[in-house]
């Protein structure tokens, strides 16, 4: 971190501070930390009282901030990064656990009750519509959320049919991308009661399309990343008692787009491997989720069931050219055609209690995952470096096909007493039990299938203490795990992952909610880390997947928000991170003892001011700035390349977002600006493959909206 970003850091941190006597900005923040109400434990909480630092953004902020795929957010929470395989497909890490590689996911994503982390490499990533809040709950959420959240869990809260009354939502929105497309987006919401105070539907719905700035001038292909999304969603809401409801879910989500790759060069073009001028297959990344969700009121307690079930279908290209420095350079370069299909069910019943001192969560879960993969492949292969003079022999029309299909149930308790009015004492455990198959081929109608179990114990502790009304101290420990998996033949079978967590931490509202707080740290054990490496085969290169080592990761994380003046609100987050692998095996060609870990920054942070005033008489106002600053983050794989070139590097980011609006007779305007500086800089680190998306570049648009 830089002097000047010291110095800004701290000159806010003093004005936040400093502005605790004004009344904080309702827009920006709801009520203030201690009546923000989350479900982080699957129970309604105030913020405050949930023993883990957990980032919240309400829908108000989702909106102020222009938060709209899970890549915003992971440049508006400080700690939060991903690596993106085009449009709508994201790998996701926190706090230093950053692995693309492995069975499953390291940080789950949820739709409300509906886990959306298929596998490792298909998490299903809505965009925002009609959200209530985003929590974002850091560290091993083992014991209630059990595999696939063993980093963090990203939970997405759509808001409930409202029994009482009708209301809805319109918005358009123009926007032109520098040196690329006009885009556009529409949005629709309406709660409509069918039977007062019984039942009651909302719909939600938008349609974006345009707005692309990649070329593949080769092809012909101009601003080919611009995607058409259809976003759907319907909820009905049935509370025939004071004690019993129903809420019922269907989402629909459609997307599809000409350049898919999501790849770039710094001149915002992509090549395509062997003939830059062949067009791919479009990226296709569709969706259907049903949810119904059972709530009875027991008295003693209340008894949920969530069931649902997930049906995705995923086309995509994908290319690979190397750059200097890979091992492969001047001898192969190809692309794939993928084609994967995948179903998921799930059930959860849980029983919670109602009321203290005494306060417990037990229940349990069974999922089936099913999910194929077809990919038809080519590739050109060089052995002495001829291939950028049109020499080399191509592979055509080769085939790759994976069948995988995991049954896993779970059984789960979470206790906390409540040993007096402000000192909390809690424990949790969850047993895992995950039968797993799996077929991988390189010949059609071929290959073994392959069977295995796995299994974990995964424990939770945690304390906290009330010290004033609206501050607390917490410390907790948690234990998060990851099922191993198969490699296709002869590579043999990789073991579990485990991740064990420390963590302390304070939060809080001073001056009657006017001065927000959050700080924790935290200390992480990753063991039996996972990675994939390239190895040779009879003159092919086959990805193998294996256990290396351990890793190390520490941070601290900081949140401020308070108002210097009226009507002026500043808020800011800060993440430090420091995460590296500190043992592996001797024969591992991978990483080395020291080595930083993959797409993890050391620092990131996050500076927001919102003016909030009149520009006339009836004429409310605001203007918004939001300034997101993220350290480069790293790849290594000493596999695939020669020491000289590593670490494989991102550029740091620094991207500049403002918003200006006016509401006239009802009418929100506004006018926004993204990455107003017009960074091009690589998000991403794997350019050794020309595998590197960057940001996108300056967006300024208009907005119209109206509430009823």
């Amino acid at each position: 971190m830089t002097k000047f970003q010291v110095y800004l850091m701290t000159t806010i941190s003093t004005m936040l501070v400093g502005g605790a006597a004004c009344a904080q900005d309702s827009a920006a923040a709801g009520t203030g930390l201690g009546d923000i109400i989350v479900t982080a434990q699957k129970r309604e909480q105030k913020l405050i009282d949930v023993p883990m630092a957990i980032s919240v953004v309400t829908g108000e902020e989702l909106k102020a901030k222009g938060i709209e795929s899970v890549q915003d957010l992971s440049f508006s929470v400080p700690g939060l990064t991903m690596r993106e395989d085009g449009p709508g497909s994201y790998t996701i890490f926190l706090r230093g656990l950053a692995n693309q590689s492995g069975s499953g996911a390291l940080v789950g994503l949820y739709l409300d009750e509906v886990p959306l982390s298929l596998d490792g490499y298909n998490q299903l990533s809505p965009v925002e519509l009609d959200y209530a809040r985003v929590e974002v709950l850091k560290g091993p959420q083992g014991t209630l959320y059990g595999q696939g959240s063993a980093g963090g869990t990203i939970r997405f809260i759509t808001n409930k049919p409202k029994l009482d009354r009708i209301e809805g939502h319109v918005e358009a929105q123009v926007y032109d991308v520098s040196h690329g497309a006009v885009g556009g987006k529409g949005e629709a919401v309406i709660n409509l009661p069918i039977v007062k105070d019984q039942l009651a539907l909302r719909l939600a719905g938008s349609y974006e399309a345009g707005g692309g700035w990649i070329d593949q001038p080769e092809a012909g292909i101009k601003n080919g990343n611009g995607t058409r999304l259809l976003n759907l969603r319907g909820k009905l809401l049935w509370a025939p008692s004071d004690n019993f409801e129903a809420e019922a879910m269907v989402q629909v989500h459609r997307a599809k787009t000409k350049l898919g790759l999501g790849f770039e060069e710094p001149d915002r073009t992509v090549d395509v491997g062997i003939d830059r001028g062949e067009r791919l297959i479009p990226k296709k990344f569709d969706f259907t989720i049903y949810n119904l969700e059972l709530r009875y009121d027991l008295g003693f307690a209340k008894l949920v069931s969530a069931t649902s079930y997930i049906d995705h279908k995923h086309n995509y290209p994908f290319t690979y050219i190397p750059r200097p420095g890979n091992f492969s350079y001047n001898y192969v370069e190809g692309n794939d055609l993928r084609y994967v299909r995948a179903h998921q069910f799930s059930q959860e019943v849980r029983l919670q209690s109602s009321g203290k001192p005494f306060e417990y969560t037990i229940g349990g879960f069974y999922r089936s995952e099913r999910n194929t993969m077809l990919d038809t492949y080519e590739y050109i292969y060089s052995p002495d470096g001829t291939l950028s003079t049109n020499g080399g022999t191509l592979y055509q029309n080769l085939y790759y096909y994976s069948y995988q299909h995991s049954k896993s149930y779970s059984l789960f308790a979470d206790a906390a007493y409540h040993i007096t009015d402000r000192l909390t004492v809690g424990a949790g455990v969850r047993y895992f039990h995950d039968h797993q198959k799996s077929l991988i081929t390189y010949v059609p109608d071929a290959g073994e299938l392959q069977t295995a179990n796995f299994h974990s114990i995964d424990p939770r502790v945690y304390a906290s203490y009330k010290y004033a009304d609206k501050g607390t101290l917490y410390a907790s420990f948690g234990k998060g795990f990851r099922s191993g998996g198969f490699n296709s033949a002869p590579f043999a079978p990789y073991k579990p992952e485990k991740i064990f967590t420390y963590e302390v931490g304070t939060k809080g509202a001073l001056f009657d909610n006017h001065l927000l707080f959050d700080l924790a740290g935290f200390y992480t054990i990753y063991k039996d880390m996972v990675r994939r490496r390239l190895t040779q085969v009879g003159g092919a290169y086959l990805s193998e997947s294996s256990n290396i080592g351990k890793v190390k990761s520490k941070g601290v994380e900081l949140g401020l928000t308070g108002r210097v003046m009226k009507g002026l609100t500043l808020d800011g987050t800060l993440a430090y991170v420091h995460s590296q692998i500190v043992a592996t095996d001797p024969e591992d060609p991978v990483n080395l003892p020291g080595d930083r870990t993959d797409y993890s920054p050391r620092w990131s942070w996050t500076i927001g001011a919102n003016y909030a005033f009149d520009w006339a008489a009836n004429m409310p106002g605001f203007i918004r700035v939001d300034f997101n600053h993220r350290d480069h983050v790293t790849y290594i794989d000493r596999s695939s390349f020669y020491a000289s070139v590593l670490p494989q590097v991102s550029d740091s980011l620094n991207l500049l977002n403002a918003r200006v609006g006016a509401t006239v007779r009802g009418v929100k305007a506004e006018i926004f600006g993204e990455n107003l500086t017009n960074q091009n800089k690589a998000v991403d680190p794997y350019v050794g493959w020309a595998n590197s998306n960057r940001t996108r570049p300056r967006v300024v648009g208009v907005k119209l909206g109206y509430d009823f």
